[in-house]
């Protein structure tokens, strides 16, 4: 290379230099400055990553949850499926905590405290049996009964009575037609009677509730025309179950109602009808006449066609509802009672009283607010539950 090349090119490379400074910065600066942006870019990047990880890694873990909490639900349906009769019967149980801890504990204490049979013993029974709301007549029928089989059996350790007194007392529940019976292919029809305030019309739409969840066909009939309230619970109940209902005016015939509620369900083809019926027991001749109207339209309606005609008693009242009982089976035919509250007191003998004495089988018990704590009677569950 001769010389002046080599001027010339190293003039060149001097120029070309020059033209990779940019606003006085060596492009090495730019290239040093656009590397430590891309680091920080790395660097939120990292960040962004692990926060998605660990969003991941929650929802994950929050999904891992979901699914075992599904099995274990389906494992504690499984098992209640497997063992339904266990958990009803703890179930009631602990709805009637009252009275197995209040009248059925103290007789519990009281027999196991005792030290002889004797007749002493049967005397302090009586008094506390009276005190239960059980009656002066049931009274004496169990303690003659217990007596006579302690001795039969010759049984000397008080121990041994209290279980005796379980049979006994068990013996004196009607354990026949315990239900309500609804038969497929026609109308049945289920009226409902009792006075203000027992939980009748509460009743009524957890029957309809019930009814309605197995695949029944139901239409309630507001009857009790004497109340505005009471129609317009009934109304809200009817909405809740989701079945259908007619009401009429305050003061209307009841008479009236249970005809258009018949003439309804039979036009809708409906499996049940659940009437309400005023129960004002002031008049008991003016209670007959009404009550004997209403049956008369049921059975032009229906036919030969069998009912049921249901008393409903509050548990609470003691000797007043089996005064109402009385009264009601005297005026009307009945065919059972339901019998409800039994979860809120601590004595309850008068479903011993009313099973006895009338002579009908309580067809329900309510022992709660859910729609599930209105039961189907079962005397031999109910004194495991009372007596445990």
């Amino acid at each position: 290379m001769g010389f002046f090349d080599k001027i010339f090119k190293r003039k060149k490379k001097e120029e070309e230099k020059e033209e990779i400074n940019v606003a006085g910065i060596e492009i090495s600066e730019i290239l040093e400055d656009s590397e430590e942006e891309n680091e920080e870019i790395e660097k939120v990047d990292d960040i962004k990553n692990e926060i998605l990880e660990e969003k991941i890694k929650q929802e994950v873990e929050e999904t891992n949850e979901e699914i075992e909490k599904i099995n274990e639900e389906k494992e504690e349906t499984e098992e209640q499926k497997e063992k339904p009769k266990s958990s009803f019967f703890a179930s009631l149980k602990n709805k009637l905590f009252r009275s197995r801890e209040g009248f059925f504990g103290n007789l519990k204490s009281f027999i196991l405290g005792r030290n002889i049979v004797d007749d002493e013993m049967y005397e302090e029974l009586e008094d506390i049996l009276i005190q239960s709301d059980i009656g002066m007549e049931m009274t004496v029928k169990i303690v003659e009964s217990l007596s006579k089989r302690v001795k039969k059996r010759k049984i000397t350790e008080p121990k041994e009575v209290y279980s005796v007194l379980k049979e006994i007392m068990q013996n004196f529940l009607i354990i026949e037609n315990n239900d309500i019976k609804i038969e497929d292919g026609k109308l049945n029809v289920i009226l409902v009677v009792g006075v203000n305030g027992v939980g009748k019309t509460t009743t009524i739409g957890k029957l309809a509730a019930k009814y309605k969840a197995e695949g029944k066909k139901v239409i309630l009939g507001a009857g009790d025309t004497f109340r505005a309230a009471a129609i317009e619970q009934l109304e809200e109940w009817a909405n809740r179950a989701g079945v259908d209902i007619v009401k009429s005016a305050q003061g209307i015939d009841p008479g009236a109602v249970v005809y258009d509620t018949l003439e309804a369900a039979k036009n809708r083809n409906m499996d049940i009808a659940i009437i309400d019926t005023a129960g004002r027991l002031h008049n008991k001749n003016n209670l007959m006449k009404e009550l004997e109207k209403i049956h008369g339209i049921i059975r032009k309606k229906i036919g030969s066609e069998s009912y049921e005609s249901i008393l409903v008693i509050d548990g609470t009242t003691g000797q007043n509802g089996l005064n109402q009982a009385r009264v009601f089976n005297e005026v009307t035919d009945l065919t059972g009672f339901i019998i409800t509250k039994l979860d809120g007191t601590a004595k309850g003998g008068i479903v011993f009283s009313i099973s006895e004495e009338i002579k009908k089988p309580i067809k329900f018990i309510g022992v709660g607010e859910k729609i599930e704590d209105l039961r189907v009677f079962d005397a031999k569950e109910y004194i495991e539950a009372i007596f445990d």
